[in-house]
């Protein structure tokens, strides 16, 4: 059974999940105490200023302010991925978007998690693609090349760090006689790096077409590396979070598509958030999606049957009666 079946199976018999006990921010009613005028408020851990995660935790924070008497949401810019789940561990925040892999890894307790982490999934909300960018009239045209070069593979304590880091493992460039020169450095200052020679390429990891990349891509001839042939490889070895997906002619300027590696992003929890705040939470999400996913990512949509495919990263007790009570 494949682990997007066993998410599906866990919406109709989902298992009550561990309450932690909560430390740092907890969630909190804020305004009146008690009565019709109070609000439940919950962090929500994002992204840095300017990227994906951060304007998708601004714009869900909008959409939860406009239609909820009872809840509101607080985004708090971070590192992303790693650093976000760190938080939600300790208790600093409620919510935190995360990718696919970090947040499987976390639930392990494999690889940057030295233990196992209490995480719920509220949904699997869209999916990002793996760009590796590179000048056009350089000598990198596949992963192979890069041996050697200096190549940006994220900020520190973000998913696509760990992301990058395994690409480059498929690749066999971590060791030997040379090495990936790699440089810890969000997408900004990576791209800016690039545009004046300082770097021979570049991983992002985000929707398509991510705004900043675009903005190179007018100003610079630069090449998209395809890397659909790993992603396979690294199904194999970490599961489903990975997929084969392509970013489309014309995006980017580019003629033909490029096949490339997908990894989903989730919308999480800790165990303790109340149900009924789930609940609510999720009834705004699908009622928003559109707008909510048109400041990330072009032409995704926020299904039920995608948004549960969640892995080994268990629904919270909330979204799981959430989705047996709207979709069966």
């Amino acid at each position: 059974m494949s682990r997007e079946t066993s998410a599906a199976g866990r919406v109709l018999a989902a298992r009550p999940g561990r309450r932690a006990v909560l430390g740092g921010v907890a969630a909190v009613a804020v305004g009146c105490s008690g009565g019709e005028g109070a609000r439940r408020a919950l962090r929500l851990a994002t992204g840095p200023e300017g990227g994906p995660y951060n304007a998708f935790g601004r714009s869900f924070a909008e959409a939860v302010a406009a239609g909820s008497r009872r809840l509101t949401v607080a985004p708090v810019s971070t590192a992303a991925s790693v650093d976000n789940l760190r938080q939600l561990g300790d208790g600093s925040v409620d919510l935190a978007l995360v990718t696919a892999d970090v947040a499987e890894d976390a639930v392990l307790g494999r690889d940057t998690f030295a233990r196992p982490l209490g995480l719920t999934a509220l949904a699997r909300v869209y999916v990002n693609y793996i760009h590796l960018i590179v000048p056009a009239n350089g000598p990198v045209r596949e992963l192979a090349d890069l041996a050697g070069r200096r190549v940006a593979t994220g900020a520190v304590g973000s998913g696509l760090q760990v992301t990058a880091k395994r690409l480059l493992q498929q690749a066999a460039l971590t060791g030997g006689p040379a090495p990936v020169q790699e440089v810890a450095l969000g997408l900004a200052e990576s791209l800016a790096a690039l545009r004046a020679g300082g770097l021979d390429a570049v991983f992002w990891s985000g929707g398509v077409p991510t705004p900043a990349v675009d903005g190179l891509a007018q100003e610079l001839p630069v090449r998209f590396v395809p890397m659909d042939a790993v992603a396979g490889t690294l199904r194999e070895r970490y599961g489903p979070v990975y997929t084969a997906v392509t970013l489309p002619a014309g995006a980017y300027g580019l003629r033909g598509p490029v096949g490339t590696v997908g990894v989903g992003n989730y919308l999480t929890a800790r165990p303790g958030v109340p149900d009924d705040a789930v609940r609510e939470l999720l009834g705004i999400l699908f009622d928003q999606w559109a707008t909510l996913l048109k400041a990330v990512t072009a032409g995704a949509r926020l299904e039920p049957r995608f948004a549960i495919s969640t892995g080994a990263v268990p629904l919270h007790p909330g979204a799981a009666a959430y989705y047996r009570s709207v979709y069966g």
